[in-house]
């Protein structure tokens, strides 16, 4: 008898709903204070979750919820450079 996997659930930083962590992308602070989106989920460093909508991102910007989360201040260009990573990813 096979025993069902609990599926990991993590919060949106932009629209604050609680989702499975495969529906959403991390976003990383890495060890040398670089931010960047990481779709492995897999680098090293302290990460937030958001959803793979540029809207989101959007919204977690607006209320600086992805800075709060990595305790860092990121500039616009990063939130530019994520955007145009999440459109490519989709």
């Amino acid at each position: 008898m096979q025993q069902k996997r609990k599926t990991p659930m993590r919060m949106c930083s932009g629209c604050g709903e609680m989702k499975p962590k495969q529906e959403l992308v991390r976003v990383v602070r890495g060890p040398d204070e670089s931010v960047s989106l990481d779709l492995t989920g897999k680098k090293p460093g302290r990460g937030a979750y958001v959803c793979r909508s540029i809207d989101c991102l959007r919204a977690a910007q607006k209320k600086r919820r992805i800075e709060r989360s990595l305790s860092c201040q990121i500039d616009a260009e990063v939130y530019d450079a994520m955007e145009k990573e999440l459109m490519r990813s989709e």
